[in-house]
C-alpha cells in the first residue's frame, strides 16, 4: 500500500487450512466475493465465503459451512444480472447446490446420479452453463458425464427453492473423466467437451448425443487433467496432461493437430485459464513458477 494513501494493489487473506478450490462470484450486487474450499485429509472439510471490506481494504470471512470431503471444484452460479437465487455449487462425492445468505449457507439439494447403489463414483469436476444457468455438467471417475437440469421456485415456508434432475447421462470416455466444460459455440448452451484418463479430448452436442467428436489424443495416451475454452473465440481450447510441462492449444476445426504446444514451464503444469478480454492470451500455472504466456493463435 502506498504511503500517499492510495488503495491497495494486493489483498491478502489467510485461510485456516490448505485451499484446494476457489471461485469468484459474478453477481453485480456482491462485489469481490470468493468461495474457498479446504483440503483436509479426512471426511470433514470446510467451505468459506470471503468478502472484501472496501472501507478497510481487508478480506474477511462472511461465513463457514461443513462439506464432506474436499471440494474437487467450487463455482458460483454464472448470473451476471442477479436474476437467479444466490447459489453456489460444489462437487466431491456428489454435486451439491447451496443457497448463500448474508450470515449462513444452507444446502438446497444434493444431486446423485446413481440412486440404485449405496456407493457413489466421486465427481472430478463440473461446469455451470453461462448461457442457461439451469444446466450443469459433471464429470466422474466412472467414465460418465451427467448434465443436470435445475428448477428454481418461489419460497414456500422452509421448502428448498432448488431441485434438480438428470437431463442426460452418457459414457464419455474409456476411462475416468477428469474435466468437463461448456463451449460458447452454437449459442453457448448445447456444446461441451471433456477430457479423461484415456488421453483424449471429446466434444459433445446435447442435441445429437448419439455420437461425439475426438478433438485430440495425447501421443503417449497420458491422462488429460483439465481443459479450458477460449473466452472470446470458441474454436480454441487448451488442455494439459498429467505430470507434464506442456500446455496444448487446439482448434476444433482442425481435430487432432495442435495449433501450439506451450512448453516454457520447468515443472508440471497444474492450471490454465484464458483471458476474459482477449482471444490470444492464456495464463498457465506450474508447480514451481507461475507465469504468463502470450501465444499468437491467429
Amino acid at each position: 500500500m502506498s504511503l500517499h494513501g492510495k488503495r491497495k494493489e494486493i489483498y491478502k487473506y489467510e485461510a485456516p487450512w490448505t485451499v484446494y478450490a476457489m471461485n469468484w462470484a459474478v453477481r453485480p450486487d456482491k462485489r469481490f466475493r470468493l468461495a474457498l474450499g479446504s483440503f483436509v485429509e479426512e471426511y470433514n472439510n470446510k467451505v468459506q465465503i470471503v468478502g472484501l471490506e472496501e472501507e478497510s481494504s481487508e478480506f474477511v470471512c462472511r461465513n463457514t459451512f461443513d462439506h464432506p470431503y474436499p471440494t474437487t471444484k467450487i463455482m458460483w452460479i454464472p448470473d451476471t444480472k442477479g436474476a437467479y437465487p444466490d447459489l453456489l455449487a460444489t462437487s466431491g462425492d456428489y454435486l451439491r447446490i447451496w443457497r448463500v445468505c448474508d450470515t449462513e449457507t444452507r444446502l438446497e439439494c444434493l444431486l446423485n446420479n446413481n440412486k440404485n447403489s449405496d456407493f457413489c463414483a466421486p465427481l472430478t469436476s463440473f461446469d455451470w452453463n453461462e448461457v442457461d444457468p439451469n444446466l450443469l455438467g459433471t464429470s466422474s471417475i466412472d467414465t460418465t458425464c451427467t448434465v443436470w437440469g435445475l428448477e428454481t421456485g418461489q419460497a414456500l415456508g422452509r421448502v428448498n427453492l432448488v431441485s434438480g434432475h438428470v437431463r442426460t447421462q452418457l459414457i464419455a470416455h474409456d476411462k475416468e473423466v477428469y474435466d468437463i466444460s461448456f463451449s460458447r459455440a452454437g449459442g453457448g448452451r448445447d456444446m461441451f467437451a471433456s477430457v479423461g484418463a484415456d488421453g483424449s479430448v471429446r466434444m459433445f452436442d446435447l442435441r445429437h448425443l448419439e455420437h461425439s467428436t475426438i478433438i485430440y489424443e495425447d501421443r503417449q495416451h497420458h491422462p488429460l487433467l483439465r481443459l479450458c475454452w477460449n473466452k472470446q473465440d470458441p474454436n480454441y481450447l487448451a488442455t494439459m496432461a498429467m505430470d507434464n510441462m506442456e500446455v496444448v492449444i487446439l482448434d476444433v476445426r482442425v481435430p487432432c493437430t495442435p495449433v501450439a504446444r506451450l512448453n516454457n514451464h520447468r515443472a508440471c503444469v497444474n492450471g490454465i485459464a484464458w483471458a476474459p478480454h482477449s482471444s490470444c492470451h492464456i495464463c498457465t500455472a506450474g508447480v514451481s513458477v507461475n507465469s504468463l504466456h502470450y501465444p499468437s493463435i491467429h
